[in-house]
């Protein structure tokens, strides 16, 4: 080859694995240091490509549960897996700069890489600008396995904060769990005014998950203990459960019951458009399918039946309140709609 050439074309590679390096280091530092919901592309594509393997699997099984067991152990997976795919991209970005330098030919520059990330030591160079190069590289190998490490304990605290109420919710909604009887808990005492301490833990439950799961996406993929449960079944509970009382309940609207749902609509609407780039700026009025049916206004009639045997009082035109809570859920329906396939999550009636 030209000397000419072969100088321009190690330029063009040490470049190239400059910027492979650089760019890696970006994408760790903004997934678990960068306080902010960006969506980091490099991850992606590597959450992507592990996604697919489990789709796969997943089509296999014959039940929900088995689904939900082999979905189970993406989240974590794809977790584990994200610090090996960036050391090799790191490793592919220091293999190119070590050729780059003229250390030798690429087997040489690969095992010199290789040998550096993992601070294995079994492979040596007698220029001073290689070895700058390959304790720098051993120390974002170091980094970039610490980072996740660091950020473990934050991701399953969040978690376990997240399913604590996802749990309580089943204590106190039935089984199936409904809004109907979770709107009759809360008037256990024969009032739904004076419940505004629940409805404040409800506000900020919601509030944390818009702030941890678009900070840190992979959470969104770990699912509950149980096969049945899932937070944004949870969600879609809370806020159906505000929409029954406001559009159903004759009566005044607790002010904190009016702040949880719009604190619920905007973190399911932020979750949403965090992962499907194509929606709008704003919450959509999508409405699922299953609210055209009739069979939604059967349930809903049903519902207002259940709470009059409890005591609430209901507005007597049933029909407006119908279009009133049509109305409401339309504000996060299409966001809950798109997170459940997403996620695959357990769809139950919850009027």
């Amino acid at each position: 080859m030209h000397p000419y050439l072969l100088l321009a074309l190690r330029i063009v590679t040490g470049l190239g694995g400059m910027v492979l390096v650089i760019t890696t280091l970006s994408a760790a530092i903004r997934s678990f240091v960068l306080p902010r919901n960006e969506v980091v592309r490099m991850n992606v594509w590597a959450f992507l490509a592990i996604r697919k393997v489990f789709d796969g699997a997943a089509r296999l099984a014959n039940s929900y549960e088995r689904r939900d067991k082999i979905m189970a152990h993406y989240a974590p997976v794809a977790l584990v897996a994200l610090p090996v795919f960036w050391e090799a991209l790191v490793s592919l970005g220091y293999t190119c700069l070590y050729w780059a330098l003229g250390e030798g030919n690429w087997r040489h520059c690969f095992e010199l890489s290789g040998s550096s990330l993992l601070t294995l030591g079994n492979a040596r160079t007698h220029q001073l600008p290689i070895s700058i190069l390959s304790y720098s590289e051993a120390t974002l190998g170091l980094l970039l396995l610490t980072l996740l490490i660091s950020y473990l304990p934050t991701i399953y605290q969040a978690f376990s904060r997240r399913e604590v109420t996802v749990a309580l919710l089943e204590l106190r909604a039935g089984t199936p769990p409904t809004a109907a009887c979770l709107l009759a808990w809360l008037n256990h005492d024969g009032s739904v005014q004076n419940d505004d301490q629940q409805w404040a833990e409800w506000e900020r439950w919601f509030v944390e998950i818009e702030e941890s799961h678009t900070s840190l996406p992979v959470l969104s993929f770990f699912r509950s203990p149980q096969p049945g449960r899932s937070w944004v079944s949870s969600g879609e509970l809370i806020l159906d459960t505000a929409a029954l009382l406001f559009a159903a309940v004759d009566g005044p609207q607790p002010r904190q019951a009016q702040l949880t749902f719009k604190a619920g609509c905007l973190a399911l609407n932020r979750v949403y458009r965090f992962f499907d780039t194509k929606a709008r700026a704003e919450p959509t009025n999508v409405q699922s399918e299953d609210e055209k049916a009739e069979s939604g206004r059967l349930e809903f009639d049903q519902a207002c039946q259940l709470l009059a045997d409890k005591g609430l009082r209901i507005y007597e035109d049933r029909a407006a309140a119908w279009q009133q809570y049509r109305e409401l859920r339309g504000r996060y329906a299409g966001a809950v709609q798109f997170l459940s396939r997403l996620l695959m999550a357990p769809r139950t009636a919850t009027t």
